[in-house]
């Protein structure tokens, strides 16, 4: 059975909102300098911030019965076939490696892109199973 839904890794999430949480901890006890702690403040509340969002959108994209379903930090989206113009995968070299995007075309004029980080794997193994669930995409 082929996978139906896909999210950023749980791990990643939870270290991005330690890291944040840690960062502010730091902010408060140990930096004396006003500029620095207002930096390393903003910092802290964005990456936490970043955390809680991206752990609410869990899971980024899903195939249900309905059609896709796309979720943001605010709202989800279904996406039925007829609803969509073309997927693909874009392929680019950035900083010395090689980097794989999914661009969903809806016939709205939405693009649609994720990365391996919205997915939590790559994203051919996405639009192979998007594939084979009847989302081919013109």
């Amino acid at each position: 059975m082929q996978q139906t839904q896909w999210a950023p890794s749980s791990v990643g999430v939870a270290a991005c909102g330690v890291a944040g949480t840690l960062m502010a901890i730091f902010c408060v006890t140990a930096v004396t300098d006003p500029p620095g702690r207002l930096l390393l403040g903003i910092s802290a509340v964005g990456l936490i911030l970043f955390a809680g969002g991206t752990w609410r959108a869990r899971p980024k994209l899903a195939i249900t019965a309905d059609g896709l379903v796309v979720r943001g930090w605010w709202r989800a989206q279904l996406l039925r076939a007829a609803d969509i113009k073309l997927i693909r995968i874009t392929e680019f070299r950035r900083i010395g490696r090689k980097t794989r995007l999914l661009e969903i075309d809806a016939n709205d004029g939405r693009l649609l892109i994720f990365s391996r980080w919205d997915l939590g794997t790559d994203p051919l193994d996405v639009l192979d199973a998007l594939t084979a669930g009847g989302y081919a995409g013109s």
